[in-house]
């Protein structure tokens, strides 16, 4: 079979047709392909800017866990008595109380002129310590441990026992009841805001 001239101006019209198609066809396949790159960087600027709100999300309920943590503390200091001036005056009343519910046999305490304890804290509060020299009759050793937790967890302030020593009594105080005498160091430790705050 031979084509001739005729035939050829016959098949012109759908080659021209499938020619235009397959231009057509590529245009749309380029378009589409730009189109599907935009559409990825769309969505990639999307993930980042929703990665970036989830950090900062993460962030601010970091931090809000840790401002509620602190005003907890904070409150718990304050309802303590560890935050303010010193009261010395409920101190005492508490040792005699202490002496009192205990049935002590004797007790003895001397509060020495409160001072500060640093000039500059990082947290900007001001500490101050009130020693405290507690001298005790006991009827047995576990009358000081109970007198120590006792101040420890009533008292309006941070304490700290730096010594405790017990010794049988000497002197007049030999033939007592009370077996034991015990002389401790204390810390009483308070801390007030800087100026200006309250």
């Amino acid at each position: 079979m031979k084509l001739t001239q005729r035939d050829l101006r016959k098949l012109l019209l759908p080659l021209l047709a499938t020619l235009a198609l397959w231009v057509a066809a590529g245009i749309l396949a380029c378009w589409s392909h730009t189109e599907t790159r935009g559409a990825a960087q769309e969505r990639d600027r999307a993930t980042e800017g929703k990665t970036r709100i989830e950090a900062r999300l993460r962030q601010f309920r970091s931090e809000e866990i840790d401002l509620k943590e602190r005003s907890l503390l904070f409150k718990r200091l304050q309802d303590a008595g560890i935050l303010g001036e010193e009261r010395r005056l409920d101190w005492m009343e508490q040792l005699r109380a202490t002496q009192r519910d205990l049935r002590l046999p004797g007790l003895q305490y001397e509060f020495a002129a409160q001072a500060p304890l640093n000039q500059t804290a990082a947290s900007g509060y001001a500490w101050f310590n009130s020693p405290l020299r507690l001298r005790m009759r006991l009827l047995h050793e576990g009358d000081l441990l109970s007198t120590v937790e006792r101040i420890q967890r009533e008292a309006h302030a941070l304490v700290i026992v730096r010594t405790c020593r017990l010794a049988s009594p000497t002197g007049e105080h030999k033939e007592s009841f009370a077996p034991l005498n015990a002389d401790c160091d204390m810390d009483w430790l308070t801390a007030r805001p800087p100026s200006g705050r309250n």
